[in-house]
């Protein structure tokens, strides 16, 4: 039993290539622009949204495409080297968490960057740059590059991310499985996405494929909101 649990693959790593893009095209262009030194005018990204929109996903995916694996908790103020270039990208995520001191660390990164061609500040928060709790000053800077407000996906994407992820770890996913957590469980994709994962864990220690019984025999309370049927 515990030999099975040894060999679940690991999730993928996120990428542009399995990011479920949606509503999102002209954000992800952005950023793959400024990933490949691009020649754009913006030296600053901003990426808000509720929690499992697919902001961190996006910025890990940025430091991927760049060439830097970036390590599972990124710390607050995260560099990345421009592919070909002696200069650095700044990457952060949640910039709503920072303290003091990291905004003005921030800001003074923002403001090394402001004529330097090839580096990004790439950004994510909760809120709107208007909205933000941060220093004043701060806040201006993150409005003054490229602002993108992250669609959530809709349940045919949401289905689509769901197959995706799947796939990645080795299983197929059926249409009635999937139908049942879109009606069930918590709408977010981190909340979808750890279910899953339970889930193939589950079937694995189990030996048993991944169908609806299994599913609903391993569901908790934390996990689906009810089992209506």
């Amino acid at each position: 039993m515990k030999q099975l649990v040894l060999e679940i693959s690991p999730p993928a790593d996120p990428t542009f290539a399995n990011f479920v893009t949606g509503r999102n095209r002209e954000a992800v262009d952005a950023l793959l622009n400024a990933a490949r030194s691009a020649s754009t005018s913006a030296r600053v990204i901003y990426l808000w949204g509720f929690a499992g929109c697919g902001k961190t996903h996006l910025l890990r995916a940025f430091g991927l495409a760049c060439g830097s694996a970036l390590p599972e908790n990124p710390a607050r103020l995260c560099y990345v080297p421009v592919l070909g270039q002696q200069a650095t990208h700044v990457l952060v995520d949640n910039v709503q968490s920072l303290d003091d001191a990291q905004q003005v660390s921030l800001f003074d990164a923002i403001n090394q960057r402001a004529l330097d061609p090839a580096a990004t500040v790439v950004v994510t928060g909760n809120v709107a740059p208007r909205d933000l709790a941060v220093r004043p000053e701060l806040s201006s800077r993150l409005g003054s590059g490229l602002v993108f407000a992250l669609h959530p996906l809709n349940d045919a994407e949401k289905m689509q991310a769901l197959d995706a992820h799947a796939s990645s770890r080795g299983f197929c996913l059926r249409d009635d499985v999937v139908s049942y957590l879109l009606r069930h469980a918590r709408r977010d994709m981190a909340s979808l996405i750890g279910i899953l994962d339970a889930l193939d864990q589950y079937s694995l220690e189990t030996g048993r494929e991944i169908t609806l019984p299994l599913l609903k025999q391993m569901a908790q309370p934390e996990l689906l909101e009810g089992d209506g049927d």
